[in-house]
């Protein structure tokens, strides 16, 4: 048994869903801390377990050992403290995925700083955003000029911000402000012993930057409780095994990372996998997967289906048990034909930045394509309909975590609250889950709209069949309303993804003045095929074979590119924006 594992939960094996669902717990103690309880731990029983395998576009390979994570987070931690980072610091890590982030992140982690990561796709204006909101005093960035440029555009008018660390080769000269901090000189010279600093399970550890697909980002905290959430994350929905290589494929920035590239995996013994790019491609991709062999793999639906676009005919998968997907639905048609070309089986779970996976395909359950399966155990997941009543089978509600009943996680000792910090944060007592998050920093109106008498509204619509799987139908504002329809975008947009001219859509609202609204389809094509007035004849007939046919969109563009977020998720709200201003 997994030493680490049986610590906090006490059972880890379970005879099928319905028994995991109802008897899984999680302990919590009051003090627990991912790097000390988690990394220091490995390596004080099992010091040349591998933890991280890294490799990058030139193929390099690189072995960390975690006794190799906790001396360098030691050396890190004692670097910060020397920059005066103290317990309650917030600093922000723009790494990609360079080794150091997760040395970085378990060195805050020691301090009780907190941590904001960053995507290095952030322009001047996003980095000012996010520094003077999160009164960010430190900001260590990778060594990328364009980066750099970005940071040296923003820093002037962030006041607060006080030092920039680079780790890299790069010395800032020329167009960069002079006293920017070397970090790796920094680290190299820092001792390798640090005594524990106490730190509570309640203080705050990150903080995520919503994707801002509705309006500005929001600021998402967490405690050190999320760790121990995604427990169910990576045990259960990726399956990963001790020992052996899981790979998702995500930026350091987004909490994907958290969700599948240190937290859960680390408390399972699993290696992480590290395939470190600035661009993803497809061929990239698959010969990253052969070099690092990952015996999980998780990635966004955006690379699955740009992967079955390629000759797969020469690559090996065979070593890969266990394959999933989040971040947005992956259509049947692209699973279809994914296990078709590779033999894999894709498992989808879903969640958000707020929370750990909120529900999967869990590996008892058979899948079918499309759903998102059924809700992890510590979530008292509901659908509730605009007045707050339970919906029934088939009728589209607001997926809502009730935190009640008996699906909730034991505390040892008192219960955990909120955070003082800034902000109002709601109290959220025992009935927490590990993995929810402690609301919207500095925020309390949105806070306070997204908790109603102690449920959490997600904002994401979703419908339950009659087995108990979840059907994902999109964001409440993306919901259309045509002549007396309610139409998610998801089904249309799966539907369209069917024929081969497709390579990426949205499908959105458009006003009419007769129906008030109706179906628009923003459609990307793929090589070999050109816009004409037949082809929209024909992906709406197409539309209307394989749905209902009320839902056909009525109005199809076709353009180059789609408008998204820096993390890749397409932003509806742009198209409708464009659409519904006069």
């Amino acid at each position: 048994m997994n030493d680490i594992i049986s610590r906090y939960c006490p059972r880890t094996e379970f005879e099928n869903y319905d028994d995991f669902y109802e008897n899984y717990r999680c302990n919590v103690p009051e003090d627990f801390n991912f790097a000390y309880d988690v990394v220091d731990e490995w390596a004080a029983l099992q010091p040349e377990k591998p933890a991280l395998l890294w490799t990058d576009d030139t193929e390099v390979m690189k072995l960390f050992t975690f006794a190799d994570i906790k001396r360098l987070s030691d050396k890190a931690a004692n670097a910060l403290t020397a920059l005066g980072v103290k317990k309650g610091d917030v600093v922000m890590l723009i790494l990609k995925q360079r080794p150091g982030v997760w040395m970085l992140m378990c060195a805050l982690s020691k301090i009780g700083a907190i941590c904001i990561p960053g995507s290095y796709q952030l322009t001047a204006k996003d980095l000012e955003y996010r520094c003077n909101i999160a009164d960010v005093k430190l900001l260590i960035t990778v060594d990328d000029t364009d980066v750099l440029e970005s940071i040296a555009a923003a820093a002037p008018s962030c006041p607060n911000l006080k030092k920039i660390a680079v780790v890299g080769t790069i010395v800032p000269s020329g167009t960069f402000p002079s006293g920017y901090i070397d970090m790796r000189a920094e680290i190299e010279k820092a001792s390798d012993s640090f005594t524990r600093i106490p730190t509570a399970t309640k203080d705050p550890m990150l903080i995520y930057f919503s994707s801002g697909t509705t309006g500005m980002p929001k600021m998402v905290l967490h405690n050190h409780s999320l760790p121990l959430g995604h427990i169910v994350t990576a045990k259960y929905w990726h399956c990963v095994e001790d020992g052996g290589v899981h790979l998702t494929q995500t930026d350091s920035g987004w909490a994907k990372f958290a969700w599948g590239k240190i937290y859960g995996q680390w408390l399972c013994g699993a290696v992480i996998g590290v395939y470190d790019t600035k661009k993803v491609t497809p061929k990239g991709m698959l010969d990253a997967i052969q070099r690092l062999k990952p015996v999980t793999f998780c990635a966004p639906a955006t690379i699955f289906r740009y992967l079955i676009k390629e000759d797969l005919s020469g690559y090996d998968f065979s070593f890969i048990r266990h394959t999933s997907v989040a971040g947005e639905p992956l259509s049947p048609e692209v699973y279809h034909k994914l296990t078709e070309l590779t033999g894999l089986e894709v498992r989808e779970g879903f969640g958000q930045s707020e929370t750990s996976v909120m529900a999967a395909v869990f590996k008892w359950l058979p899948v079918k394509p499309g759903s998102m399966g059924k809700p992890a155990p510590l979530f008292g997941i509901k659908l509730l309909d605009e007045n707050g009543v339970v919906c029934d089978e088939g009728i589209v509600g607001n997926m809502s975590i009730t935190c009640a009943g008996k699906n909730m996680y034991e505390i040892e000792g008192a219960a955990i609250q909120s955070s003082t910090l800034q902000g109002s944060l709601p109290v959220i007592g025992l009935s927490d889950s590990p993995g929810l998050f402690r609301g919207y920093w500095k925020d309390k109106a949105t806070t306070g709209s997204s908790w109603n008498n102690g449920t959490y509204q997600t904002g994401d619509m979703a419908w339950r069949d009659d087995d108990g799987y979840l059907w994902f139908v999109g964001r409440n504002d993306d919901v259309i309303k045509c002549s007396g329809y309610r139409i998610g975008p998801f089904e249309i947009e799966s539907a369209l993804m069917e024929h081969p001219s497709v390579l990426e859509c949205a499908v959105t609202a458009a006003p009419d003045p007769m129906r008030g609204q109706v179906v628009k389809a923003t459609v990307v094509l793929a090589r070999g095929y050109a816009a004409s007035d037949e082809l929209i004849r024909e992906l709406q007939n197409h539309v209307k074979r394989v749905t209902a046919p009320y839902k056909y969109p009525r109005i199809v563009e076709f353009v180059p590119e789609l408008p998204k977020t820096i993390s890749g998720k397409i932003q509806r709200t742009v198209i409708r924006k464009k659409d519904f201003t006069p």
